[in-house]
């Protein structure tokens, strides 16, 4: 018997027709971010990386899009479904983490907090700026030694008249070089409070954080507030406690979620091509029974988590979405993607190490999406109390 080559009936990338689940709007988005990418980001995103530059230029280029808060509704935002919006955050993550990660920051972790919890003045002020991307936000939650634990910050805020005093020093800031305003938590004697802060603002400052091996395409930054004197008005008057920044986490790590299957989309696909191309010992590579192993367990992962992106959409369009459901779909996507990650660079071979092809540029890339906005031991025993009722840290 002879082996035959023959067209595939399916995509491995679709392999369960997800998409078709999709509407035809949703199905738009795709393709118009896909066009994008392809005119405006993938000739220039090799160099980007490489240089260690997003350029700022892009936000109203994405905000015409209608992609910055577009899950939000009113000043300005699109008011798209949470599965719409996960759609744009899995095409963008498939071009790259570093540009999904500055839609995400500026809809979910800036300017969703401001929508959820600012005043009316507030809201108008950055709503419609930053949904046209004339004004870019970032979140000040973590600090040097407060990550996983926010409940160590040390940035406070104290009372002077009829303002407010703050001090100390946030780290891994995503765009915080590039943002015009800073969403910063702090502790207060009545708990832990947010602060909407304009760049600009006397002892406010921020550092970009240099020699990054991951996400390298983002503009990440330290923020450092020392005396940053603010006034009564620049207060979150709805959140109070550590609720606040928690629920702007979980709006964010929702769109990871997605994000995560675009980025091994990306992977697959790359891992399929070079593998029906490359010859080893007179047959392309993809005719291996080892290397169809790996694509097909590949593929599995990846429609699975597809899957996993989908339900959680419903879930949240639904307003039944759990904090411990974005967990699951944080943990299983992420972790599934770097593997299809790793995986596909080694059918690339040496190849899989040259920035010619994203697959080591995803794998590293995938590398802080698995730690950041939850690590996946977080995760894990978000999961573990959820299923067990015994709380494994405090």
């Amino acid at each position: 018997m002879t082996a035959t080559t023959a067209a595939p009936a399916v995509s491995a990338a679709d392999f369960l027709g997800v998409n078709r689940m999709l509407d035809h709007e949703q199905l738009m988005l795709a393709e118009t971010i896909q066009r994008f990418a392809a005119d405006r980001v993938l000739p220039e995103i090799e160099e980007w990386y490489m240089e260690g530059y997003l350029p700022r230029e892009l936000g109203p280029e994405l905000g015409r899009l209608g992609l910055l808060g577009m899950h939000l509704e009113g000043y300005g935002c699109a008011g798209a479904s949470a599965v719409s919006y996960g759609v744009a955050c899995r095409e963008l993550e498939a071009v790259d983490s570093g540009l999904r990660s500055f839609v995400s920051v500026q809809g979910s972790l800036a300017m969703f907090p401001i929508w959820k919890y600012g005043s009316e003045e507030q809201k108008q002020e950055w709503l419609p700026r930053m949904a046209a991307g004339d004004a870019i936000g970032c979140f000040g939650l973590t600090e040097p030694d407060a990550g996983s634990d926010p409940a160590a910050m040390k940035t406070a805020a104290r009372r002077d008249g009829g303002d407010w005093i703050l001090n100390g020093t946030k780290m891994w800031i995503t765009n915080g070089g590039l943002a015009d305003v800073a969403v910063v938590w702090a502790r207060t004697d009545d708990g832990v409070r947010g602060f909407v802060v304009p760049r600009g603002t006397p002892g406010f400052s921020t550092q970009d954080i240099h020699r990054k091996l991951s996400l390298r395409a983002s503009i990440t930054s330290e923020l450092i507030l020392e005396d940053c004197r603010l006034p009564e008005s620049a207060m979150l008057p709805g959140a109070r406690g550590l609720g606040g920044p928690l629920s702007c986490l979980s709006e964010a790590r929702y769109g990871i979620v997605w994000g995560a299957v675009g980025a091994a989309r990306t992977c697959l696909e790359t891992a399929i091509e070079y593998a029906k191309s490359r010859v080893a010992f007179g047959k392309p590579i993809a005719g291996f029974q080892l290397t169809q192993e790996k694509l097909a367990n590949m593929t599995l992962e990846l429609n699975k988590a597809a899957l996993v992106a989908l339900q959680l959409g419903r879930l949240k369009d639904a307003g039944e979405i759990t904090p411990e459901q974005v967990s699951f779909g944080k943990l299983n996507n992420v972790r599934e993607a770097l593997t299809i990650a790793r995986e596909a660079r080694t059918i690339l071979g040496a190849n899989g190490i040259s920035s010619e092809y994203p697959v080591m540029r995803h794998a590293n890339n995938l590398e802080s999406v698995l730690t950041y906005e939850g690590t996946s031991e977080v995760h894990t025993l978000v999961i573990g109390h959820a299923v067990t009722g015994v709380r494994a840290f405090a």
